[in-house]
């Protein structure tokens, strides 16, 4: 059953070295701030799965949180590589780098088993494709009824699934809205969930005509935590826009590891929460997101 705490302590509680996290959100309501909390933490020896990894998992990898990651396409969107990533895998830094890849479809067939409670997902994929050379996790299988040639995936059943939404009210049930990508499967397949949210209400309504609401009920979640524009850079639908400056900013800020490292002391590990990380950012002519 949920329960509403600082983030601080559901990261504490909840994330433990060595677990399978998912932090998901597909284009808005990525959850940054919790990624931030993790790096504070000093979490170790994490397998990350994500659709998308984008720039939180380039700073989780690149502050030394990561031992795996479980993907489909890695990169900052619009701009190019995620440079940490890329120093991780080519060049073993902070720490060697095991990667797992697959599609966007084999990643979303391998969620939503692990919601089901099925031991792997099938799919019409990969057939052609030079992935199952490359990922032992990829295997075919023919159809018992039909004989026609099927990829299979192990289901993905994270330890800890955390996600960004909208609302909440005051029982943890949440409301999110607009892009919902895996979040409702990664919430349903994880042992634990966390949800950071942007309010806490009274009353749980979508606001008129928003796209693809969906309420998770608070007895699939653990933890619901308040934080105000805890998506930023990302975007969330309804309350601030896509930071566009940041991304931009980020690939000279992760290029070199020196600059990166000087980055996520000052503005990561050397804050306490989010709101100060933003108010750091606001202190040298950076962008933070303006809360609705």
């Amino acid at each position: 059953m949920a329960v509403i705490v600082e983030l601080k302590q559901a990261i504490r509680e909840f994330v433990r070295d060595g677990d399978i996290v998912a932090l998901e959100g597909f284009t808005h309501l990525i959850p940054f701030a919790a990624g931030h909390e993790i790096i504070r933490q000093g979490r170790r020896d994490l397998t990350l799965v994500r659709m998308t990894p984008d720039v939180i998992y380039d700073q989780l990898i690149g502050a030394g949180c990561a031992r795996k990651l479980i993907f489909s396409w890695g990169g900052n969107p619009g701009i190019g590589s995620l440079h940490r990533l890329r120093d991780a895998v080519e060049k073993d830094w902070p720490a060697p780098l095991i990667l797992d890849e697959h599609a966007h479809a084999g990643m979303a067939t391998a969620y939503a088993a692990g919601a089901s409670g099925l031991p792997f997902g099938l799919l019409r994929g990969y057939l052609g494709s030079d992935l199952p050379k490359y990922n032992a996790n990829i295997k075919f299988i023919d159809c018992p009824f039909t004989g026609e040639r099927l990829a299979a995936l192990p289901a993905i059943r994270p330890d800890v699934g955390v996600i960004h939404a909208q609302k909440a009210d005051r029982k943890g049930n949440v409301l999110l809205w607009g892009v919902t990508g895996v979040q409702k499967e990664v919430v349903l397949a994880s042992k634990r969930a966390i949800v950071t949210v942007e309010e806490i209400v009274d009353t749980l309504e979508a606001p008129a005509n928003v796209p693809n609401p969906v309420v998770l009920p608070h007895w699939v979640i653990g933890a619901v935590c308040q934080v105000k524009g805890g998506a930023f850079p990302s975007y969330a639908l309804g309350y601030y826009a896509r930071n566009n400056a940041f991304y931009k900013k980020w690939d000279g800020i992760a290029r070199e590891r020196e600059t990166f490292t000087a980055w996520i002391d000052r503005h990561v590990r050397a804050t306490k929460d989010f709101a100060e990380f933003r108010r750091s950012i606001e202190s040298v002519g950076k962008e933070a997101p303006k809360h609705a």
